[in-house]
């Protein structure tokens, strides 16, 4: 009697490490929902690059839209994910902030983003492979310190096209009619975009992760606000700060061999 248990506890003690580290795998599956904010540095607006430190005097409150996003995750390895998104986005800009104030053009683009991106995660929260933590819902028996324990930190990158329409104002309109020279117009089409982008995530249920996520674009042709200058020397970019509610899916009927929900 004494010999089988010994060996059972040396089974367990040899089990245990194994199952813990493979919890991950029992939700392979995410769905996110995200909403916030977006800036658009274009060829409207803006100061040329002589006139600017960074970009960063492109930044206005003023010219921030709103942006909202549906995803799903799949994660192939603990660190790695590949992640199909889809999204709305409104960009703004003007000229009454820029460099070209004379010009008075403005114009608003809709954008419906679709994107395929991989995910590497650079932290990964300790308690995805937690038994005490996956057993239980709610924040009651949660404690300050398990914070620092439920963060994830990530990079994403993709590609993906986004379809545009744009509507400018009566300036805009009347030279789109009769173009000066050298500017070009064009107020609908597809453009691809690159997505570059670092997020975080804080799990505060063993289901529901709440996070930020920013994440930059790339696009081409140089047409999302609908005009394009021969002196342009960089496509358009834009970037969209958001707030992500993320709930894991269940891909496992046992955590265990010896364990059920």
């Amino acid at each position: 009697m004494i010999k089988r248990l010994i060996l059972l506890c040396l089974v367990v003690l040899l089990y245990a490490p194994f199952t813990s580290a493979q919890l991950w795998k029992t939700k392979r599956y995410e769905v996110t929902a995200a909403a916030g904010m977006s800036q658009f540095y274009g060829d409207i607006g803006g100061y040329s690059i002589g006139d600017n430190l960074l970009g960063l005097r492109d930044f206005s409150f003023r010219q921030t839209r709103f942006a909202v996003n549906g995803s799903f995750r799949y994660f192939f390895t603990d660190e790695f994910a590949a992640r199909i998104s889809i999204s709305y986005i409104m960009l703004h800009a003007n000229d009454a902030r820029g460099s070209n104030p004379w010009r008075a053009y403005a114009a608003t683009s809709s954008l419906i983003e679709q994107a395929a991106l991989a995910e590497y995660y650079i932290v990964r929260n300790r308690e995805r492979n937690s038994f005490s933590f996956q057993t239980y819902r709610g924040l009651a028996r949660r404690k300050l310190s398990d914070f620092f324990n439920s963060i994830d930190v990530y990079a994403l990158a993709g590609l993906g096209p986004a379809m545009y329409w744009v509507k400018g104002n009566d300036k805009f309109q009347e030279n789109m009619e009769n173009p000066t020279s050298g500017h070009l117009f064009k107020t609908s089409g597809v453009a691809f975009v690159i997505p570059v982008g670092i997020g975080a995530k804080v799990a505060i249920d063993p289901n529901i992760l709440i996070g930020l996520e920013l994440t930059g674009r790339y696009g081409f042709p140089d047409y999302l606000e609908g005009f394009s200058d021969d002196d342009s020397r960089i496509n358009d970019i834009y970037h969209t700060f958001v707030v992500t509610f993320n709930y894991r899916i269940r891909s496992a009927k046992y955590w265990s061999p010896n364990f059920r929900r």
